[in-house]
Order: C-alpha cells, then sequence, then structure tokens
C-alpha cells in the first residue's frame, strides 16, 4: 500500500516523564528526593504523548524582509526619557521585558507611571497585578497624582484569567506584577517556583509574540543580586532591566542588561520623592563641590554615557593586620592599586588601614578610575589636596604604567559638564575645547603632578 507524505500520521505514543513540582527538573526514573533542588516528595509522574507529524498540517514560511507585510522598527515612546534610554529608544512592539529588583526598591511605582504615560499618549495598557488589589493600586494613583479611573486592572494571580483579560482587550502594553506571584492552577506546580515562573514567562511570550502586545512583568532578586527563579527566565525575554538603589535614600538606578533592540549597558537616575520616581541629572550627587584630602574626580562610563564622580580614600595608621575595605569600588583593584601606589611612591602603606568609596552610592568597576583612585590614596595618605577642577583617567598596570582609557570622547564631555578643567590621563590621549589634557606616562608621574611634587618620601601622615 503506498500513501503520499501529505497523508502520513505516525502512531501516538505515550511515555512516562517524572518532573519535579519544585524546580522542574525531568527524571528519567521517580526519586524520592529530587536531586535538583533536595526536596522530598515532590517528584511525580506524567504521561506524555509524542507522535509525528500528522495529516494535513502544512508550514507557513514567508521571506523574512523585503516582501508585503513587513514591518520596520516602530518603537513607541514611553514619555519617560530615562525609561526609553535603556530601553534603547522606545518600547517596540511584541516585546517581553523583565523588570527586576529587590522588594521595596519601587518596581510598582515605575510600573504605575510607565502606564499612566503611556495611556495619557492614547496608548491602551492593562495592569495585571498580584501582588496588590485594585484598591490598593488605585490608592497609590491617588498618592502619585496618576489619573486612575484611565488605568485598567486585572488580578494577576490567575494566569488564565489574565492571558483572558490580555486577549479580549488587545492593550498596546501588558504589565504583570509580578511574575513570582502569578500562577498556572492546571499545571500543578509549586507557586513562585522556578518551574511555574518558567511556564507562566512562557505564556506571557506566547501571547506577545501571537497578538503584538508588549509585555513588561516585575520579577524580585534574590540576596546575591541575581533574578530569583530559573535562568532561563533572563534566556527568554528580550529586554532584562535592573532597578536598584539604597531604600533609605532617594536614589534609584535603571541598568539595561541583555537587550535584543538596542545596546547594553545603559543606565540612568531617579529620585524617589512623595509624587513618585523623577528623572534626575546625578552630577550634583556624584561630586561634592568642595576641595578636601582623600578625594578625586573619577570618570567611569555608565553604558554608553560617563560621569563624573568623586571617589574618596581614607589612610589610618594601625598596628597589627591592616585592614582594607571599600564601598561601591571593586575591592580587588582597590588593593592592587594601592599597592601598586605604594611601590611606586613610598607611601608606606602596607601597615596601614585603607578604607574607600564612591560618592552617593554608586558602582565604580571601570579599569580606567585606577589613576583616580590612586590619587586619593595619595591624597589623603599625605593631607595634600587634589588641585581643584582636576580629574583622573586612565588603568594602572602592575607595572606602574598608565594605560589609555577607551571612549575618551564621552568621559571628556562629562568633564567639561561637571566644571572640571584640567584631565590627566596617558599621553596620546585626545583633547576637548575648554580642557586641558595632562599626559603621564607612569603613576609616579601622576602623583607627582597632582600633588604638587610634595609627595615622593614624606609618607603617611600621622594621626
Amino acid at each position: 500500500m503506498s500513501v503520499s507524505g501529505a497523508s502520513v500520521r505516525s502512531v501516538a505514543k505515550t511515555r512516562s516523564i517524572f518532573t519535579c513540582s519544585g524546580c522542574g527538573q525531568q527524571l528519567a526514573q521517580w526519586a524520592g528526593r529530587c536531586p535538583g533542588c533536595g526536596a522530598w516528595g515532590s517528584v511525580t509522574e506524567h504521561r506524555v504523548e509524542r507522535s509525528g507529524p500528522a495529516a494535513g498540517i502544512t508550514s507557513s514560511v514567508t521571506p523574512l524582509g523585503g516582501g508585503a507585510g513587513a514591518k520596520a522598527d516602530t518603537r513607541v515612546s514611553t514619555g519617560i526619557e530615562g525609561v526609553d534610554r535603556v530601553l534603547g529608544g522606545g518600547l517596540v512592539p511584541a516585546t517581553v521585558a523583565l523588570l527586576a529588583g529587590e522588594p521595596g526598591i519601587g518596581k510598582s511605582t515605575l510600573l504605575l507611571q510607565l502606564l499612566a504615560s503611556l495611556e495619557s499618549a492614547g496608548r491602551r495598557c492593562l495592569l495585571a497585578s498580584g501582588e496588590e488589589s485594585r484598591e490598593q493600586v488605585a490608592m497609590r494613583a491617588d498618592r502619585l497624582g496618576l489619573a486612575a479611573d484611565r488605568l485598567s486592572f486585572v488580578a494577576g494571580r490567575d494566569l488564565s484569567e489574565v492571558l483572558a483579560a490580555a486577549t479580549d482587550r488587545r492593550p498596546f502594553l501588558l504589565a504583570v506584577d509580578s511574575v513570582q506571584s502569578l500562577r498556572d492552577a492546571a499545571s500543578g506546580l509549586v507557586v513562585g517556583g522556578p518551574a511555574q515562573v518558567r511556564a507562566c514567562a512562557d505564556a506571557l511570550v506566547g501571547l506577545a509574540k501571537a497578538n503584538g502586545t508588549a509585555v513588561v512583568m516585575t520579577g524580585h532578586v534574590t540576596k546575591d543580586g541575581d533574578v530569583a527563579g530559573p535562568r532561563t527566565l533572563e534566556h527568554a525575554v528580550d529586554v532584562v532591566m535592573t532597578f536598584d538603589g539604597d531604600p533609605r535614600s532617594g536614589l534609584r538606578m535603571l541598568s539595561g542588561g541583555k537587550n535584543r533592540f538596542g545596546p547594553e549597558g545603559e543606565l540612568v537616575w531617579f529620585e524617589m520623592r512623595s509624587d513618585g520616581l523623577a528623572p534626575i541629572d546625578p552630577s550634583d550627587l556624584l561630586l561634592s563641590g568642595d576641595g578636601h584630602p582623600g578625594a578625586a574626580t573619577a570618570l567611569p562610563r555608565a553604558g554608553r554615557r560617563a560621569l563624573a564622580v568623586e571617589v574618596q580614600a581614607l589612610v589610618v595608621p594601625g598596628e597589627g593586620p591592616a585592614r582594607r575595605q571599600a564601598t561601591g569600588l571593586d575591592a580587588r583593584r582597590f588593593q592592587l592599586v594601592a599597592a601598586v601606589l605604594d611601590r611606586a611612591a613610598g607611601l608606606g602603606l602596607a601597615r596601614t588601614e585603607l578604607f574607600g568609596a564612591s560618592a552617593g552610592g554608586v558602582r565604580v568597576d571601570d579599569p580606567a578610575c585606577d589613576l583616580a583612585v590612586a590619587a586619593a590614596l595619595a591624597s589623603a595618605a599625605t593631607g595634600v589636596t587634589a588641585p581643584e577642577g582636576t580629574a583622573f583617567v586612565g588603568e594602572v598596570t602592575l607595572t606602574g604604567l598608565v594605560r589609555p582609557a577607551p571612549a575618551m570622547i564621552q568621559r571628556l564631555s562629562a568633564a567639561r559638564a561637571a566644571g572640571v578643567r584640567t584631565v590627566v590621563a596617558a599621553p596620546g590621549s585626545p583633547g576637548a575645547d575648554g580642557l586641558r589634557v595632562s599626559g603621564v606616562r607612569t603613576l609616579a608621574e601622576a602623583v607627582d603632578w597632582a600633588l604638587d611634587q610634595r609627595i615622593r618620601g614624606r609618607g603617611v601622615r600621622s594621626a
């Protein structure tokens, strides 16, 4: 008997798979304890059907571009400049974005302001919240001065209800707060567990790609700073944004990680006020403006832009094991720069306690900040204030050489905007209008220049 290829139907076969309801790991056979997460009694059997190609199924292959129906990259502005910058210029339809951050940092506030901004621009939005009730969200909107009556709300605890509401209303943006509180009642998986989070995220991705609806979902992070849930959650989404800062202060930072539609690493700042989050220029927060020993201005890169940030150092003579502590700076690079500086300038730092910090709590881990850290340490050790209106840019090698820094054009622009008049950098660095660039080849030359040649052999100041 002969049959055509189009009418072939394979015989369905069933097999058993064993899945942990806690972490979602699949096993070849049943086990009392999951080898992945260590949970007892969490492995259950499932019967699945595997079949070959069914009769009558045809593929829908279309040209990738240039044909009818091809759409251009039409980004939509969110109305919040900082968010647009992190997204790469705006929100692309059908994008799935993850907004991650610690509990209480302000993710829900930022999400609500984002929805209100899009609604005011005529873009239909839908908020699915499993963290707060409709009344609680309305109270937050009133407190922020947002038009709550224009926002649409659906309880965000049940996945099927959220999908049904989004399919019915076809919003431009579906906001889910949070993906950890969403559950698929039919799956029988643990609410908030890795397997449940992965399944819900996959369903939201399918909704976005099928209907063209953009999805932004919030997610909590662990104490180590990683997104809570499976790592595959970050692989499934198009954009990962991290919202962090010190909950005790008003400074918040939104940084871009993975981005399929734009550059990565962009960073913007907000201030948490009584009426919500407001974008700010961090220059006033990152520079003290008054010269004092133990401070120097660095020009680190944050994404595609550069900033003028004050790095600070404290040198304390001590006895016994010397402590080395850094806040906001890379602790290993801080110790490395201190060791190279001690050998190059003879400051006697080996038996002193060294402390380093960055102003404003911003994270400074750019190697081009090595020279500024060295200048701050030398200033703290001698009590000699670094020259006013001076910034330091350059990576310090173990041999004491100063390496040139990339993206000097952006760094010099940030220096000029911060009122810097002189930049100390490696030889051959480009110049800029209104700025003097002083080239130094070694760390010893930089220290001598910065502290007016009064440092060599002077040693650590006595307490």
